[in-house]
């Protein structure tokens, strides 16, 4: 296609903005809707911050899982382990008032996305042609944005004042659903060959390469530490925002209310999907030409490098 965006992998794109929209439906507001149930601030932090440590964990492995099981299937994976903790969640956990159930079961929802959504990275660079992987790469994080970023906050602004928070985040559901079953209807599976005869034992060795790559490999370990730097605050800021701009504690003045708090973070979001799209097709034209590595060492790469991202990010936001 002339703008870059690879037809067969259409429906993963979509599956993927479907799919974070309903992660991102609390992203806004479930930190002042914890401290609204009589939890701490510092509470409502750490649940997560361990979210985010789980995440992390699946971003290290999601890569070399996707590339030693197929990345189709760990994507599914990913989707259903996200729907059915997400139930628990909701059924379970938030009505128990447990503060230690709440977060055990949250922080275990945060293995769902990076599985479902790093997965399909290397999908992509499995099937795209080298010279167009950045512009897809930049479709890839566009979806990302408009799921978790335009969508996940936007719709929320609108349903709070309907169903409230609670009913909200039951809204999500849909979403994660639809997600699913658009993967699993119209994405494609693709095989490879060098893992499938691998023994266990080569296989965690593999896996392993997630965490070691960031030592073999100095440029990927500098990208990482930037990845973090640069995620501090897109990820501390859901956390910390809500409590300070939508509550009197805190410091905060109560000056908007949550639904306009989502509102801003949305608009964040729209200007990111055209950077996504614009500065994934100037390294196109950067890198026009020039080769990538294939097989399972880019897996670990891509595991290693949103492992790194995740976790830092969200620890940035436990804060009294």
């Amino acid at each position: 296609m002339s703008i870059g965006l690879p037809r067969k992998l259409l429906a993963g794109f979509i599956a993927i903005a479907v799919f974070m929209t309903g992660d991102g439906f609390g992203l806004t507001f479930l930190p002042k809707y914890i401290v609204d149930q009589g939890f701490s601030s510092s509470q409502a932090s750490l649940m997560f911050t361990m979210y985010g440590l789980m995440a992390a964990v699946a971003g290290w492995a999601s890569g070399v899982l996707a590339e030693m099981f197929g990345a189709k299937r760990i994507m599914l994976i990913g989707a259903i382990s996200w729907i059915c903790l997400h139930l628990v969640f909701l059924t379970m956990a938030l009505p128990s008032g447990s503060y230690a159930l709440m977060l055990a079961v949250y922080a275990m929802r945060g293995v769902g996305y990076p599985l479902f959504i790093y997965s399909f990275v290397v999908l992509i660079s499995q099937t795209v042609d080298p010279g167009k992987l950045a512009t897809a790469m930049g479709w890839f994080w566009t979806s990302y944005s408009f799921g978790i970023g335009v969508f996940g906050a936007y719709l929320p602004s609108f349903t709070i004042g309907w169903v409230g928070e609670y009913g909200s985040l039951w809204l999500s559901l849909p979403f994660a659903v639809a997600g699913l079953l658009i993967c699993l209807a119209l994405v494609p599976s693709t095989r490879n060959e060098k893992t499938e005869g691998m023994s266990a034992t080569e296989k965690f060795h593999e896996l392993s390469r997630g965490a070691t790559i960031l030592v073999e490999n100095r440029q990927i370990a500098l990208a990482a530490v930037v990845r973090v730097i640069c995620n501090l605050t897109l990820y501390g800021f859901p956390v910390i925002m809500p409590l300070y701009l939508a509550t009197h504690t805190n410091g905060g003045g109560a000056w908007f209310e949550v639904s306009q708090w989502s509102q801003i973070w949305g608009f964040q979001f729209v200007v990111t999907v055209f950077g996504n799209v614009f500065w994934g097709g100037v390294w196109a034209t950067v890198t026009a030409g020039c080769g990538r590595c294939v097989g399972s060492g880019a897996g670990g790469a891509c595991s290693a490098r949103w492992a790194c991202i995740t976790f830092p990010a969200s620890s940035a936001a436990i804060w009294r």
